[in-house]
């Protein structure tokens, strides 16, 4: 007679290939979120790494203050320019095409750094912009769709990794140039270093998938007519006009005030670090919260607090002031990514909603660091930039109480199919 409870023929191997499979899953999953940490580390040392060495390219190449001025607002131009392509750029190639091409470009413009001509340093620092504008994006995009159930902490360690690399290249560009004697020129181009290993990485995946995206069978309509969403836009655009102003000139702010170059770099980068820690706690609490108003507008406070404690403070205590503007510009930058997020329905809106918040957001921006240059060129001081700061953070406190509502966009997604 037939035994019924004798075990069904390969029951063993076929458990053993599920377990393979959930093995291999949680691998490629965890080697996808640590490549897109990585790529988020190489999106802020073209800024950061500047603003540091600025004061011996302006003596070396004889640059106006206007150049100067120009050459830290060119990169956050191709921000706002070129972000906006990126949803079209994600459709045609795919994500993980398009970030591939981003790191390419990322690496070598900041390669080219490294060649000293001024001309040549104005087309890198566009090269890099372009790269580092479509990758902002389309980080966003990804994160959303392939960690939904763990978006606070892939939120918090891409915000981490994207405030860390602003803080090595604040913290670490004097010293090395020091160290290894590169100039000012190596050591701008050894942050390609780090570019390089994320491209490697990243190369055998972006290979793996298709070269087509599912996103590019659906259209996002109403976005651009939504007041949410361009809250959402103008509370990303004016807090990265603040966040830009102080990577790119406070250093020369506190060389200003008497610091040395090295001193200055550091108080910088100790700024940058701190946002680190808080970019980790504040995805988590803001999607604990049914509304993000309190932190958003809190934020912004501090931050211009501690801006013109920077600028006007005894500097015995410029070190807490340090932490404190780290403290709140992290806030309102993981904020700001995180808002995108949370304000978008699915994967389709929130690349479309990212594209728009970053785009129009950073030619916002770019305005904050050009105009901190300007008024340094006219009035011979960086004093009057005071007034500038508390203009952008009131308005930063008006787009916080809209964007901190706990609402979605109202944008709808279509499927191409239905046209």
């Amino acid at each position: 007679m037939k035994n019924e409870h004798a075990p069904r023929p390969h029951a063993h191997s076929f458990d053993s290939d599920l377990a393979l499979a959930s093995t291999s899953s949680r691998n490629r999953r965890l080697l996808l979120g640590l490549s897109l940490i990585l790529i988020a580390f190489n999106l802020r040392p073209v800024f950061s790494s500047l603003s540091v060495v600025l004061p011996e390219i302006v003596a070396q190449t004889r640059m106006s203050a206007a150049g100067a001025s120009a050459l830290t607002t060119l990169p956050i131009v191709c921000l706002g320019l070129f972000a906006m392509c990126a949803p079209w750029l994600g459709r045609r190639l795919g994500m993980e095409r398009a970030l591939l091409a981003c790191m390419v470009l990322i690496t070598v413009g900041t390669a080219l750094r490294g060649l000293g001509h001024v001309p040549l340093l104005f087309m890198a620092s566009a090269l890099a912009g372009v790269g580092i504008a479509v990758s902002n994006v389309l980080l966003s995009a990804l994160i959303k769709r392939e960690f939904s159930r763990r978006a606070a902490a892939m939120m918090g360690g891409y915000t981490m990794a994207v405030c860390g690399g602003a803080a090595a290249g604040a913290g670490l560009t004097v010293p090395l140039e020091h160290a290894l004697g590169f100039g000012w020129t190596g050591a701008l181009a050894m942050w390609a270093v780090p570019a390089v290993v994320a491209l490697v990485l990243w190369a055998p995946q972006a290979w793996s998938v298709r070269a087509v995206a599912s996103e590019s069978g659906f259209i996002v309509r109403g976005l651009w007519r939504d007041p949410l969403a361009w809250q959402v836009t103008l509370y990303m655009g004016l807090q990265s006009a603040l966040a830009y102003s102080v990577m790119g000139w406070l250093a020369p702010i506190l060389r200003e005030r008497g610091l040395s170059a090295e001193t200055a770099g550091f108080v910088v980068s100790v700024s940058v670090l701190t946002q680190v820690a808080t970019c980790l706690v504040v995805p988590g609490m803001a999607l604990r919260r049914q509304s993000q108003v309190g932190l958003a507008v809190g934020a912004a406070v501090v931050t211009l607090a501690a801006i013109l404690a920077c600028m006007f403070g005894p500097l015995g205590a410029i070190w807490v002031s340090a932490v404190a503007l780290g403290i709140a510009q992290g806030s309102t930058f993981a904020l700001a990514l995180t808002l995108i997020v949370m304000r978008s329905p699915d994967a389709n809106v929130a690349a479309r909603l990212s594209g728009m918040a970053q785009g129009v957001g950073y030619l916002i921006a770019a305005g904050g660091p050009m105009l901190v240059g300007l008024l340094r060129a006219w009035t011979g001081s960086f004093a009057p930039s005071a007034w500038l700061f508390t203009a952008i953070a009131s308005a930063l406190v008006l787009a916080g109480f809209g964007a901190g509502r706990a609402r979605l966009v109202t944008a709808t997604t279509t499927s191409r199919d239905a046209l």
